[in-house]
């Protein structure tokens, strides 16, 4: 079977099974789960940039999420005019402070040869730095924090739309991502991954303490949103008199006026969830095939056939000429970057920033398992891997409790076998990501839409 025919009997068997949660469940339950497959495609490109271009083994995926997620609070969020007059002026003082101090270890770096002397300066430089912020930085925190804490407590943000935040998120994750580079990128592969997921802990780590920035666990809610409110769709007259045509078949059925308008009613609520849905797909949607062209484009080119030689064998591309360490930093503030617009459109999807959610069993885990079941090094095989991944992760406990429920209909409710069967249901979906991905190995060790070989 060639790779397009079964890319496509792949997408197809794929939308009908979502088709069947729409028609079994509920549409917005089939919507909801679109929206999240769209998400995590787009996840799952930037992870493949990173690992099927270069052969980086990048186990921070979360941080990098994590930094999309805040800047949604960063850039639509309102600011806080109370808290910035509160302690505004020490957080600037603070990273002013913070920009000295790296610029002036960077000159005694360059002035100075190795030896005590450049250590003793830096040393001094840094003891001057952490006085400084212990003078203003610090205080100005707490002046910021202690602002109606309940419901504010820290910054704020620049109240723009919140469609900028995307692009913020991924420039924010790429910034990042060029620092974790400078320390990291010259690890060998396994000393890689331990340094990428330390660093992803502290970020994460970082947002959860730093309550100024985005209140920390306390969450930052009432995020703006791109699309309208249902609320606002179920109180607005086009949308009634749409509805009410979608649905007349249904409403003439009704056995009086009363009985119609509740009707009506009913079927404006559930419908103004599925266009509130579908809004954010088209949005979504729009977002991953301009990432996917990106990068089909990008991996036909002469910089993709470099960065695949420069993964196959390096010691030879290096004899070649290329810089082997710049073009992995290069690639991976690219992957990083996707990975942030990712995770700015989960946060705004969600409306609300979370920073206790960002745990490695969803964003890496899984992401790597998307890459891996997908087929790494193919773009296309990514995003497949990624529907059918998180498709599976979230049907797999209501299939899982559907079918203890057959098996145990004619079983003793306080049998302990029953008591058991019922407590494995809802943890089943581990054991099918499990299962699948052995079973993927073990017949398509190279995915289910492997890369394709190119010559030339």
């Amino acid at each position: 079977m060639n790779q397009s025919l079964r890319a496509t009997l792949a997408f197809g068997a794929f939308f009908v099974a979502l088709g069947l949660v729409g028609v079994l469940q509920s549409w917005q339950v089939a919507l909801a789960i679109l929206n999240l497959c769209l998400i995590s495609a787009v996840m799952s490109l930037g992870v493949n940039i990173q690992w099927g271009y270069a052969g980086l083994f990048n186990v921070g995926i979360m941080a990098y999420a994590a930094l999309g997620g805040v800047a949604v609070v960063l850039v639509s969020h309102a600011p806080v005019p109370e808290a910035w007059a509160a302690g505004g002026s020490g957080i600037v003082a603070g990273v002013s402070i913070l920009a000295m101090a790296f610029g002036a270890i960077q000159i005694v770096r360059t002035a100075l040869p190795k030896g005590w002397v450049r250590l003793v300066a830096i040393l001094a430089v840094l003891a001057a730095a952490f006085w400084a912020l212990g003078e203003f930085y610090y205080p100005g925190v707490a002046a910021i924090e202690a602002v109606n804490p309940a419901r504010t407590g820290f910054l704020g943000g620049m109240g723009l739309p919140v469609l900028f935040s995307w692009a913020m998120g991924g420039l924010l994750a790429a910034g990042a991502a060029y620092l974790v580079g400078k320390l990291a990128l010259g690890l060998r592969s396994d000393y890689l991954a331990i340094a990428t997921l330390g660093i992803s802990e502290i970020v994460v780590a970082v947002l959860k303490n730093e309550d100024w920035l985005a209140r920390g666990v306390k969450n930052v809610t009432g995020l703006p949103r791109p699309v309208p409110y249902e609320l606002e769709l179920q109180s607005s007259p086009w949308f009634i008199d749409l509805v009410a045509r979608l649905r007349a078949g249904a409403l003439e059925a009704a056995t009086s006026d009363a009985a119609r308008e509740a009707m009506l009613r009913q079927f404006t609520v559930e419908g103004a969830g599925i266009a509130v849905k579908l809004a954010y797909a088209v949005l979504f949607a729009l977002v991953l095939l301009i990432v996917l062209a990106a990068c089909v484009r990008a991996l036909n080119s002469p910089w993709g056939r470099m960065m695949r030689a420069i993964r196959d064998n390096e010691e030879a591309a290096a004899a070649m000429g290329k810089d082997i360490t710049k073009r992995h930093l290069q690639v991976f503030v690219l992957g990083s970057a996707v990975v942030g617009i990712a995770g700015a459109m989960l946060t705004t999807l969600d409306g609300q920033f979370t920073p206790g959610t960002y745990n490695p069993l969803r964003f890496t885990f899984l992401i790597w398992v998307m890459v891996i079941v997908g087929g790494s090094g193919n773009n296309l095989g990514a995003v497949l891997g990624a529907f059918l991944v998180w498709f599976l992760w979230v049907e797999a406990e209501p299939a899982g409790q559907w079918i203890v429920g057959w098996v145990t209909q004619n079983m003793d409710p306080a049998s302990p076998l029953t008591q058991h069967l019922v407590d494995i249901a809802a943890p089943l979906r581990l054991f099918v990501m499990g299962l699948m991905l052995l079973i993927v190995m073990r017949f398509s060790p190279r995915g289910l839409l492997p890369e394709v070989a190119r010559r030339g």
